[in-house]
């Protein structure tokens, strides 16, 4: 069964909540970091994007950057902006994301902030849907091994259960919040301690009695570099390596957007070329404006200032879990057999794009001619994910998008 426990969290004092939360090191550029942190010395990616206090041309993979991170962490603590509490604590973490067009008026869930086993990692008790980049890997190894620090929280969900649901709304109900704050990007934060041995003991069972378990949604990276960090500190064997830093939501409570892809470039081909290509196994249509898919197996299009509306044709994919998933279609029938992307973990000819960004930032990117081609996807479904994570078997990478983000920089955990 699930082995999560309280850790004592690094995180800030009230006053500076806002100004350290910062949106995930993962879903930002160096370029938007250092504009986003710009008049903010408190930002949190000062440790996570710690290159935008390093000359433009520095390596973002380079020692001097992770050495950076180190000294920006340990000012923090220094100035009191961070600071550890007294005794192990589970952390409540409600996010809000109101008028965003999600769903309807908006969204809410409530996770629970802790530390989960790297061995429930190991054994697949914690279960995986994708594949990690080696590069994006390394990178977070050499983050933690020389910040001593997780920064990175991993975003993992769970069959909804109404008895550790109501343990955390009641929590909730009778203790005021420690943070709650609204984001540039409008999503509120609320944030309550439990800092009750008696109500953690109870948490830690009722997970260990009732969720047999958990589900990556987001963080494959973060998750696997904590584990390979524990294998290289071995000798050293620190306790609090044994352990990661994760958040838990009920799965009744997530919403999984789309993630699109741009591609750059035709692979030889003129655009006449791909398309005839295309018509083998999809029907192809020009649309007049942007095409969001509404339904599996449509995928929108934007080559050369048009959208096209791409319906697979029956009979060119596979009907096992994995072969019915959008991203598997495209990458089988469009990105390898077309365009000649075996493998978009490694490959620079692709990359991936939050739905959250809208299909402007397709047409954004191939608009400005770094990208010569986009791709809009339908969303994965949760009962999807815990399919295939269940079977053992991978998604293609970045397949899923979860929203709203959670913040760096409200909790970090130390290793040594």
């Amino acid at each position: 069964m699930v082995k999560i426990k309280p850790f004592r969290a690094v995180r800030p004092k009230p006053g500076f909540a806002k100004r350290v939360a910062s949106r995930p090191y993962d879903v930002l550029s160096s370029r938007e970091a250092k504009a986003e942190s710009a008049g903010n010395p408190e930002s949190f990616l000062h440790i996570t994007k710690s290159e935008i206090d390093l000359p433009d041309n520095i390596d973002i993979h380079s020692k001097q950057v992770y050495d950076k991170a180190k000294e920006n962490l340990e000012a923090f603590l220094k100035k009191g902006i961070l600071y550890s509490d007294d005794m192990a604590c589970y952390y409540i973490y409600q996010l809000v994301m109101a008028g965003q067009g999600i769903a309807g008026d908006g969204w809410n869930q409530t996770g629970l902030v802790c530390v989960s086993s790297l061995d429930d990692y190991e054994s697949g008790i914690i279960k995986k849907h994708e594949l990690t980049r080696p590069d994006k890997e390394l990178d977070r190894i050499n983050h933690i091994k020389t910040t001593g620090a997780q920064t990175g929280n991993v975003f993992l969900t769970y069959q909804t259960d109404e008895t550790l649901h109501k343990s955390i709304e009641d929590w909730k109900s009778s203790h005021h919040p420690e943070y709650d704050f609204i984001a540039e990007d409008g999503v509120q934060h609320i944030v309550w301690v439990i800092n009750d041995d008696v109500t953690n003991d109870r948490i830690t069972k009722l997970f260990a009695d009732r969720i047999s378990s958990t589900y990556i949604a987001d963080g494959h990276h973060r998750a696997a570099s904590a584990a390979k960090v524990r294998t290289a500190l071995k000798d050293k064997n620190p306790e609090q390596a044994d352990y990661f830093l994760t958040t838990l939501f009920p799965s009744d409570q997530l919403h999984i957007l789309d993630y699109n892809r741009v591609v750059k470039d035709l692979n030889g081909l003129t655009e006449e070329e791909l398309l005839k290509r295309l018509e083998k196994d999809f029907l192809v249509g020009k649309t007049e404006k942007a095409f969001s898919p509404k339904h599996l197996h449509e995928f929108g299009m934007y080559l050369n200032g048009s959208w096209y509306e791409l319906i697979a044709k029956e009979g060119s994919y596979r009907e096992d879990p994995i072969g019915l998933l959008d991203v598997t279609i495209l990458q089988e029938n469009v990105l390898d057999r077309i365009l000649s992307i075996q493998d978009p973990r490694t490959d620079s000819r692709i990359d991936f794009v939050g739905g959250i960004r809208g299909l402007e930032e397709l047409e954004k990117r191939v608009d400005h001619g770094e990208w010569k081609l986009a791709f809009s996807l339908h969303p994965v479904s949760i009962q999807q994910l815990f399919d295939i994570a269940d079977s053992g078997q991978v998604m293609p990478p970045k397949s899923t998008w979860f929203e709203p983000k959670l913040r760096d920089g409200l909790f970090t955990h130390l290793i040594y």
